[in-house]
């Protein structure tokens, strides 16, 4: 094993065996100090233990470490970053094997914990017992396999045991809400975010995180709308379906239908009123995470007005504008189509042909650029103002939707 030098490690060297591309590179410093990388020019930016910023890169460059438990949570260990520390050592403290390889600057590939055959072979295995005293490394596996599941992989038996056993201690309490929320963020643009929340769900992790969704398996739906009848499973089908959208719609799907999880029993499988009902629950799982305002306003607009999008061509003009209002449309055009595509993604969230296409979309597009490019001037010459002008506003726009609905149903 080298005792000396600087490696290419992590995510990069995984990548690179996946044939995947590389985004970005981190390098492990063996046998050296703060004082000797200072004076090659490189950036100090670590706040617990040294990293630097190369000088013309911008490359991230860490000196190898050690880690010791010394207290609970993430941020509850102490480092060693001595120069007798070895590559190995700082190999052995990584989270999956996969990730703890490293490549040398000639191309020789450090492999010592057996993450090359792991990545052949599609396993996620935990590098040593050491896992189980970071409870963030429930949330990484759950992502990993977010990201890789679609190429066969699957999470080694030891390892969800060790995932499970951090569940049921008092570890996953500790984690800190930017933690979790960064860790969900980047698996809803995953290839397959659902498997994110399910493996969490398999280890118990679910549960403690996010038990407004967790609730939502086992819960019927009517079949005639939802084939696949499991609101939990139709929460999976609509995240899937939301991967390849804007982040902050992906959130508004995963949460848009939490009212299901407090449906009373007795109107089962029906869930009338569960758009109102979920509005509290979306805000609670919000500012529990701590999302951004913006992530949140969209995701109570499709929690609340989902339906109404699903039923477009049943509703009124009267209706439509007022929809169009609540979603401040007129003034925020780009917020409606994210709410259109959002709800898209919920419609076809689901089994059979029949939910494979959403035409409700360019309908309400198409309403919308009606009763926006309505001609207010002559309500301006005609001397309207304040409020006055303003329902005169509304019912120009009231009678394009109209006129445009007719139109539509004759085509």
């Amino acid at each position: 094993m080298p005792q000396t030098g600087t490696y290419l490690v992590g995510g990069a060297v995984r990548d690179n065996l996946l044939g995947l591309t590389i985004k970005d590179k981190d390098y492990v410093v063996v046998g050296s100090t703060p004082e000797a990388m200072a004076a090659q020019g490189f950036l100090p930016i670590g706040k617990d233990f040294p990293v630097f910023l190369h000088p013309e890169t911008k490359d991230e460059y860490a000196l190898a470490r050690t880690e010791r438990k010394s207290g609970k949570g993430y941020h509850g260990f102490v480092f060693n970053t001595d120069p007798s520390v070895t590559l190995k050592d700082d190999l052995l403290r990584r989270d999956l094997t996969i990730n703890a390889m490293a490549l040398s600057h000639d191309g020789e590939l450090i492999d010592p914990f057996g993450g090359a055959d792991d990545l052949k072979n599609g396993v996620l295995r935990h590098v040593s017992s050491a896992f189980a005293e970071d409870p963030v490394r429930v949330l990484r596996v759950a992502r990993f396999m977010s990201r890789f599941a679609h190429l066969g992989f699957k999470v080694h038996p030891d390892t969800l045991a060790l995932m499970q056993k951090l569940v049921d201690s008092d570890e996953m309490e500790t984690l800190v809400a930017e933690r979790v929320w960064q860790e969900i963020k980047n698996a809803l643009n995953q290839k397959t975010p659902s498997v994110f929340f399910m493996t969490l769900r398999e280890c118990g992790a679910l549960a403690r995180l996010l038990p407004e969704i967790d609730c939502l398996f086992g819960i019927p739906q009517t079949k005639k709308w939802h084939p696949e009848i499991d609101t939990g499973l139709h929460a999976m089908l609509a995240i899937d379906q939301a991967k390849d959208l804007d982040n902050d719609v992906a959130y508004a799907v995963m949460v848009h239908d939490l009212g299901k999880g407090i449906t009373p029993k007795d109107i089962l499988p029906s869930h009338r009123g569960h758009e109102s009902a979920g509005v509290p629950l979306v805000k609670a799982v919000s500012q529990r995470l701590k999302v951004p305002n913006h992530y949140k306003k969209l995701a109570l607009l499709v929690c609340q007005w989902h339906l109404h999008a699903h039923t477009i061509m049943e509703l009124r003009a009267t209706t439509i504008e007022k929809l169009f209002s609540r979603l401040n449309a007129y003034r925020q055009p780009k917020l409606l189509e994210k709410f259109v595509l959002a709800c898209e993604a919920d419609a076809t969230g689901r089994w059979g042909e029949a939910f494979q296409t959403y035409p409700q979309a360019d309908y309400i597009r198409s309403l919308y650029q009606a009763a926006r490019n309505i001609d207010k001037q002559p309500l301006f010459e005609h001397g309207y103002q304040g409020e006055e002008l303003g329902q005169q506003i509304r019912q120009l726009r009231i009678s394009a939707l109209q006129s445009k609905k007719q139109e539509l149903i004759q085509k």
